[in-house]
């Protein structure tokens, strides 16, 4: 009886399967139809190689997760790993936490914006941005509706969209490759194409593999974590990488450059229908919806949680912090939301693509540096996590070099909104302290 109950019990833990599912919806959402355009614009047949090495990136910033899970065998992930590293800097504490919610922000107005813009190419309309801004909106307020009526019907959703758009995304990769021409993909690398331009590529499209950490977030419900999390992370990385490039190449062979350029904010839609016929433009267009609707419904659950955790320790308004009685925190769906619409308003796609990258970056350079702090007791390869950490330095310095070379005005805005992150980071740093002093 006794073995039953064991058995049962270890049976309703997530096992490995689950958990590269978990990361794989987070990572394989918007990304890889945000990129593709903008990544084909830069480097053009180099674009799958470049889009390889950003998921070497994501494998570096990967190990300082795996390894500071294991050692504080904690579902928090980058706040809690970051904030038990460095114990007694409250403002450490509260700008990771800054950092990392806005970064979720930035790729929540990402996967939206990239959904409009897919759902609008086949509208009876000209372009227009406008009503881009506006559809985004109404997909952000739809999926938060959802996420504060029901958590069960939300996981539903998720989980039918998750394995329904991988297959998608490989049925799509199959049809382009079919209809398409090694003539096309080659050269690899073009007259024009040069290294520094793939690395800023490569740093560029670090937002398509945002999500692998979502693993650790289920700490306390999987089965085995010290042996089961690297393996998720890691594999989960690697499908991903996959994933990405069959499809990048499918579509270089397929779809003339110069249509993917023109049409970057939906470059998949932009020649499918002329390469593979009405059919293949369904299948494409279906797949950017549902990918980019589980990345914006994913996003919205898990990130607006670890708002209400960092508002309950002081860093963020405590209203962020209140949940419904069914323990939805619903003032921080909602305030992400809105916060993902200014974004929206305030910019495009490249801007919401290269902010959220690089935020993304900074933060798992951070993650890095806390991984070489406590190398020791996390029994790090003190060689990887000094690599890890240029790595991700260089790709923060790529994409800030590629805007003040390339476009000095986003330049400006991303660091301008770094600089009230800052300022509100400071201030929560200073109001916990002192509140924690007089406790």
């Amino acid at each position: 009886m006794l073995n039953k109950k064991l058995t049962r019990k270890r049976s309703n833990k997530l096992g490995l399967a689950e958990l590269i599912a978990i990361a794989l919806g987070g990572m394989v959402g918007g990304g890889i139809f945000s990129i593709l355009g903008i990544s084909v614009a830069r480097v053009g047949n180099a674009t799958p190689i470049a889009i390889a090495v950003g998921g070497v990136l994501a494998l570096m910033a990967a190990y300082s997760y795996v390894k500071l899970s294991q050692l504080y065998k904690d579902e928090g992930a980058t706040y809690s790993f970051y904030k038990k590293t460095f114990t007694k800097s409250h403002f450490s504490a509260s700008v990771i936490g800054w950092l990392v919610v806005f970064g979720y922000i930035s790729t929540l107005g990402l996967y939206a914006f990239t959904f409009a813009s897919y759902l609008a190419s086949v509208l009876p309309f000209d372009n227009m941005e406008w009503l881009n801004k506006v559809i985004a909106g109404l997909i952000i307020a739809l999926f938060a509706v959802v996420n504060i009526v029901s958590v069960k019907g939300m996981g539903r959703i998720e989980d039918w969209m998750v394995y329904t758009k991988l297959i998608l995304l490989l049925f799509i990769s199959g049809l382009l490759a079919g209809k398409g021409s090694i003539e096309n993909f080659t050269p690899i690398f073009e007259a024009n194409t040069t290294f520094s331009a793939i690395i800023i590529v490569a740093s560029i499209t670090f937002v398509a593999y945002e999500g692998f950490q979502l693993v650790i977030h289920a700490y306390n419900e999987m089965d085995n974590p010290a042996k089961n999390i690297p393996r998720a992370i890691y594999g989960s990385i690697v499908i991903a990488i996959l994933i990405y490039v069959i499809l990048a190449i499918g579509a270089l062979s397929a779809i003339p450059k110069e249509l993917i350029i023109k049409d970057q904010e939906f470059a998949l839609a932009a020649g499918a229908q002329n390469i593979i016929g009405d059919l293949g433009l369904f299948v494409v267009i279906f797949g950017a919806l549902l990918a980019t609707s589980s990345a914006i419904s994913g996003t919205l659950f898990g990130a607006s949680r670890l708002i209400a955790v960092i508002a309950n320790d002081g860093y963020f308004p405590k209203y962020l912090a209140k949940k419904t009685k069914n323990s939805i925190p619903k003032n921080a769906i909602i305030t992400m939301g809105l916060l993902a619409f200014v974004l929206i308003l305030s910019g495009g796609l490249q801007l919401l693509l290269e902010f959220g990258s690089v935020t993304f970056i900074i933060v798992s350079f951070l993650m890095a540096y806390a991984n070489f702090v406590k190398r020791k007791e996390t029994n790090s390869h003190t060689l990887l996590a000094i690599g890890a950490m240029i790595g991700l330095f260089g790709a923060a310095v790529s994409i800030f070099y590629f805007e003040y070379t390339e476009a000095p005005y986003q330049l400006v805005y991303i660091v301008s909104i770094y600089a009230i992150l800052g300022v509100g980071a400071y201030f929560y740093s200073r109001l916990n302290g002192n509140t924690k002093s007089k406790e």
